[in-house]
């Protein structure tokens, strides 16, 4: 059989895989053909059939190494161009994919695609744009009630580093003056994996299905890009001597970083468990809120940067989840050189709890608070006052002991401020109980004061915001409401970030906070 018969047949033989989309048989077909083509046209769409049924496969290396090869027979090549930008696009390097896209639009063949075309650049602009300046607006999509998908979000990195921490190992610290509600990173996923609860908890069978469904994610998406797996590869597996951990650049992790070229596809999956059961995120998280949560949906994930944020049970910052993406703002006002830190157990409980819940974790906390509080609840007094909670005393009774115990004490600003969040439960069943305030409210602190102490020293919580709105609705004819909802206002954009403007925060607000 003469060599263009038998290389003809090749190419019928791989293009009928292609269009049957049946991709990894086609990959290889095109191979076949690609190893006896000699014809430059031909060879040229071979390769960008091939990458773009490497790219359904999501092998983006080998895509865009196919992309290249094809450019270098023939640099306007239409169909690569428009191949290579999606790629390039799905692996956020946004400046790159523009220019793939713009010049794809000086080719006659753009006619017939301009809107899609114009819509991929546009894309590129905006993303890019945010990419750069974090600049990120939800209004339109809290205002209609979170109707249809969640938008498409771009990834960012703020002024942030890796540094060697002082709580454990290896921490993310800020390199200027961010302000609470500021973005800090826009990330997504490597990969998730969601359940749907049966009642308020998984099963443990359900529990195990999801673990094992979401290592696999994890595994094959770190199979199918080595710049994934070295980036996992350089996360904690809760080494006991984590001070010998290498200290990555953080410009390894933002995404028009390439890295090394490394042929390797295995992973490691004895290392990688220990990552995940290390790194992995839940929605449901204490420190976390979910955008269009729906209350029947339990999501875990992996993040990247966000696993370099140590605990503190005063933490300086919160996560937002927007579908795949997890938004880390401060909710607190940092300084440049600070630790940023989330709140791992629960920062409106006491120690006693907090010291429980951390057995879970693994972790040990020696932040100022645990130390303060370390020598105080060991005081016969706040032993009382715990013993009296647990036991049903009035919580207006409780909350009146604990403030003149810390008039005795002399216990003034964040050190008061950290028992106030010890005993929030009881401050918050008070302030919303009738009876209690008309014995103890002219005894007792204003509502708006306590959270104001609480918030300065645990940053902004949804349940501190709850009750702001709780108290201003009951007083929504007053004089002081407008005044109440600034403050309210300022305390959503510590909870959620400066995501929206202050029509769609006070929607946001009804939406999460109120009924």
């Amino acid at each position: 059989m003469a060599e263009d018969e038998y290389t003809q047949q090749l190419r019928s033989k791989a293009t009928e895989l292609f269009l049957r989309e049946e991709w990894k048989e086609s990959i290889d077909a095109y191979s076949n053909f690609i190893s006896h083509c000699t014809h430059h046209k031909s060879l040229c769409i071979a390769l960008c059939n091939r990458a773009e049924a490497s790219s359904r496969l999501r092998h983006f290396h080998c895509a865009l190494q196919d992309c290249d090869r094809a450019l270098q027979i023939d640099a306007t090549h239409f169909k690569t161009l428009l191949c290579k930008g999606k790629i390039l696009l799905s692996l956020n390097r946004y400046s790159l994919a523009l220019e793939c896209f713009k010049t794809a639009l000086l080719d006659p063949q753009a006619a017939a695609t301009s809107e899609n075309l114009i819509g991929y650049v546009d894309k590129c602009k905006k993303f890019e744009f945010f990419a750069r300046t974090g600049s990120l607006d939800l209004s339109h999509w809290v205002s209609n009630g979170f109707q249809g998908k969640p938008p498409e979000l771009a990834e960012y990195i703020g002024a942030v580093e890796i540094r060697k921490s002082d709580i454990s190992g290896r921490g993310l610290f800020a390199t200027k003056n961010i302000d609470a509600g500021s973005l800090i990173l826009v990330t997504k996923a490597i990969a998730m994996e969601r359940s749907i609860l049966a009642g308020k908890d998984l099963s443990e069978d359900a529990q195990l299905a999801m673990w094992k469904n979401f290592v696999q994610k994890v595994a094959e998406f770190a199979r199918k890009c080595h710049k994934t797996r070295d980036l996992i590869g350089k996360l904690s597996i809760g080494e006991e001597d984590e001070e010998e951990l290498e200290v990555p650049d953080i410009d390894l992790f933002r995404p028009e970083h390439v890295g090394n070229v490394d042929s390797c596809e295995t992973v490691d999956m004895e290392k990688l468990l220990a990552i995940l059961d290390v790194n992995s995120l839940t929605e449901d998280a204490v420190s976390a809120n979910v955008l269009r949560k729906n209350n029947d949906f339990y999501g875990v994930g992996l993040w990247l940067l966000p696993s370099f944020i140590n605990h503190s049970c005063c933490p300086n910052s919160r996560r937002l989840h927007v579908g795949d993406y997890l938004i880390v703002h401060a909710s607190k006002d940092l300084k440049a050189g600070e630790e940023i830190t989330f709140a791992y157990l629960d920062p409106l409980s006491p120690l006693s709890k907090r010291r429980e819940m951390s057995m879970t974790w693994g972790i040990q906390c020696k932040c100022k608070r645990c130390r303060f509080e370390s020598d105080v609840f060991a005081k016969q007094d706040i032993k009382e006052i715990e013993i009296g909670l647990e036991r049903g005393m009035d919580v207006g009774g409780v909350v009146y002991k604990l403030e003149e115990h810390m008039k005795r004490l002399k216990v003034r600003g964040k050190e008061k401020a950290y028992l106030r969040a010890s005993f929030w439960s009881a401050y918050c069943e008070a302030y919303r109980s009738d009876r209690s305030m008309k014995r103890w409210g002219r005894r007792i602190p204003a509502m708006d004061a306590v959270v104001d102490s609480v918030v300065d020293a645990v940053g902004g919580d949804h349940r501190l915001l709850k009750i702001m709105v709780e108290e201003l609705k009951k007083n929504g004819g007053s004089g002081s409401s407008l005044v109440g909802m600034e403050k309210a206002l300022k305390l959503a954009r510590d909870v959620y970030g400066k995501v929206v403007k202050k029509q769609a925060m006070k929607t946001l607000i009804e939406f999460c906070i109120g009924d």
